[in-house]
C-alpha cells in the first residue's frame, strides 16, 4: 500500500488524486541493443556524448544496480515482456529459424526468418496495455518469434509495428528489408517492405557503402511519426527497441560521424567478416561513438515532440539497454571502459555482461536527479507497468485468462519510483541462466554465484565489483544455498538446456 498522500515534488497529492492520474499515464519505453553500463556520460562515459539521456537522468531516477533479462538480446527482451526470468521464460537463447531463399535484387535472402517464439499462451506486455485501453507500437527489434510463428507482433497486442522481426536481419543498418504491421493500413500480418535502392548494390563488399537507405533512422521516423499522431484523449504505450549501438559500425557519415573522426585521430580499422556480414571499415571508434550520439539525438527529438505535444507531463519515459557491451564487427569496448569498471561482456553472466543503465522520468512523481541502488531486473517491469495501471490481481487475471502456468517473476519497483524505498518489497534473489556460454548466475545481497559449465564459483560484489576473486571455497555454505536456489528456479526446456551445479 502506498499510504493515503504521496509527496509530488512541492505538492501532497491525495491518493485518490494519484491513482485517477496514475491508471492512465503513457509510457515510452526506449530500449538500445548492446549498450554497456559505461556507456554514456550520465553513468561515467568521459569520451562519448549524450546530452539528452544525460537530461532525462537529471530529469528522472538513474538505476545503480539494475538488470537485464539476459546478456543477449531475445531472452533479454523476452524476460521484459513475460514478466519472467529465463529459468522460466520460454525464450530462452538467442535460436533462430531460418528457411528457404528469396532474390531481393542482386541479393539473396532468406525466405523466413526470426527467433524462437514467446509462448503463445503466456501474456506479453503489449497484451497488456491492449486490454487496458492503450494504443500500442513497436519501433525497432522485434525478436519474440519467426516470421510465421504464433509469436510476431500481429498476433501480440500491437496495432502498429515497423522494424525487423528477425534480430538477424538487424545486424545490418542497410538491409535488404524491413517489416510493418499496421492496423491504421488494414495489415492482417506482418509484411515485409524491400528497401529497393539498398537491394542494387551487394550485402558485402565495396559497393555496400552506396547503400542509402539506413534503417535506424527509417525506424525512428516511423516511431515519431506515431508519437506526433497522438494525443491527450487516449493513453498510449510505445517501445522503442532501437538497434543502436549493435552490430555492424556502419551509418550515414555526417556531421556527428566527422566530429569523432577528428576527436580520435589514431583510430582503428576493422578488416570485415563476409560470414557474418560485417564490411570492413575505418575509424572503429568514432563509429562506435558516433552511433551512441546518433542514438542520443533520437532520444532528444522523442523528448521534444512529447513536449511540443503537451504529452510530456504525463508520459513516463524509460531508456535502458537489452544487455552489456558487444564486440562484434570491430566494436573496441575496452578502449571506451565499455563495461563501467565491470567485468564482462554481452554473453557472460558476470555483472558487465547484464548490469545495464537505466533511468525513469515521471514528471510529478519521481524526485528530478534522484539516483537509486535497488536491484531491479527487466523481469521487474511488468508488474510495475500493471501497478502504475491500478491493476492489482495482474497475476490471476493474466495467467487465468490465457490459461497458462500461474507465475510471474518480477515485484514492482513503482515504491522506489515514487520515492517510498522503505515500503519497496526486495527481490531475495535475481537469477539468470544462458544455454550458449552455459552459464547459470544467482545474485542474493551481495554474494553472486556464476556456474560456467557446472561448475560455480562465489563473488562477494561489495568487496570484488569486477568479481576477480572466487571465494567459493572459503564460503561452501553460501555456495550450497545459491546452488539450491539454481536447482529451484531452473525449469527445464526443450530448447534451451544449460549443465546444473
Amino acid at each position: 500500500m502506498l499510504g493515503r498522500e504521496i509527496a509530488c515534488g512541492l505538492m501532497v497529492l491525495p491518493l485518490a488524486v494519484v491513482a485517477a492520474h496514475r491508471q492512465r499515464p503513457n509510457i515510452v519505453f526506449i530500449l538500445c541493443d548492446d549498450m554497456g553500463y559505461g556507456d554514456l556520460a550520465c553513468y561515467g562515459q568521459p569520451y562519448i556524448d549524450t546530452p539528452n539521456i544525460d537530461r532525462l537522468a537529471a530529469q528522472g531516477m538513474r538505476f545503480t544496480q539494475a538488470y537485464a533479462g539476459s546478456p543477449v538480446s531475445a531472452p533479454s527482451r523476452a524476460s521484459l515482456m513475460t514478466g519472467q526470468h529465463t529459468g522460466h521464460c520460454e525464450v530462452r537463447g538467442n535460436k533462430e529459424y531460418w528457411s528457404g531463399a528469396v532474390i531481393y535484387g542482386i541479393n539473396t535472402d532468406y525466405a523466413v526468418s526470426g527467433q524462437h517464439p514467446l509462448d503463445p499462451n503466456h501474456v506479453v506486455l503489449p497484451e497488456i496495455m491492449k486490454d487496458q485501453g492503450y494504443a500500442t507500437a513497436q519501433f525497432g527489434k522485434w525478436a519474440g518469434g519467426y516470421e510465421g510463428s504464433p509469436s510476431t507482433p500481429d498476433k501480440r497486442g500491437i496495432d502498429e509495428f515497423y522494424g525487423y522481426v528477425c534480430q538477424y536481419q538487424a545486424h545490418l543498418y542497410y538491409p535488404n528489408f524491413l517489416n510493418r504491421f499496421s492496423r491504421a493500413l488494414g495489415d492482417t500480418a506482418t509484411v515485409r517492405e524491400v528497401m529497393t535502392y539498398n537491394v542494387v548494390h551487394p550485402m558485402f563488399g565495396p559497393e555496400y557503402s552506396q547503400r542509402p537507405q539506413y534503417s535506424a533512422d527509417i525506424i525512428h521516423h516511423k516511431a515519431l511519426q506515431w508519437l506526433d499522431s497522438r494525443d491527450t484523449s487516449s493513453p498510449f504505450y510505445a517501445l522503442l527497441t532501437y538497434t543502436l549501438p549493435h552490430a555492424e559500425l556502419v551509418q550515414p557519415q555526417d556531421s556527428i560521424v566527422q566530429a569523432y573522426t577528428r576527436r580520435f585521430s589514431a583510430d582503428r580499422a576493422f578488416k570485415g567478416s563476409k560470414g557474418s556480414r560485417y564490411n570492413a571499415i575505418d575509424h572503429v571508434h568514432a563509429q562506435f561513438a558516433a552511433m551512441i550520439t546518433r542514438l542520443d539525438t533520437y532520444v532528444g527529438q522523442i523528448l521534444e515532440l512529447l513536449e511540443r505535444k503537451g504529452l510530456a507531463d504525463n508520459t513516463i519515459v524509460i531508456f535502458s539497454s537489452d544487455n552489456g557491451p558487444h564486440e562484434e564487427g570491430g566494436a573496441d569496448p575496452a578502449f571506451f571502459g565499455r563495461d563501467g569498471k565491470l567485468r564482462g561482456l554481452k554473453r557472460q553472466t558476470y555483472e558487465g555482461g547484464i548490469r545495464i543503465p537505466f533511468i525513469v522520468r515521471w514528471p510529478g512523481y519521481i524526485k528530478a536527479g534522484s539516483v537509486n541502488a535497488t536491484q531491479i531486473a527487466f523481469w521487474d517491469v511488468m508488474p510495475t507497468f500493471c501497478d502504475i495501471l491500478g491493476i492489482k490481481d495482474y497475476t490471476k487475471r493474466y495467467a487465468n485468462r490465457h490459461k497458462t502456468i500461474d507465475y510471474f517473476d518480477g515485484i514492482s519497483f513503482l515504491p522506489t519510483l515514487l520515492g517510498k524505498d522503505r515500503r519497496q518489497r526486495r527481490h531475495d534473489y535475481l537469477y539468470w541462466e544462458f544455454d550458449e556460454t552455459d552459464q547459470v548466475a544467482v545474485r542474493k545481497g551481495d554474494w553472486k554465484l556464476i556456474s560456467k559449465r557446472g561448475v560455480p564459483h562465489l563473488y562477494n560484489l561489495a568487496k570484488d565489483i569486477h568479481e576477480d576473486n572466487d571465494v567459493a571455497a572459503l564460503h561452501p555454505d553460501i555456495v550450497k544455498q545459491l546452488v539450491a536456489i539454481v536447482h529451484r528456479e531452473h525449469t527445464p526446456s526443450p530448447h534451451f538446456t544449460v549443465t546444473m551445479p
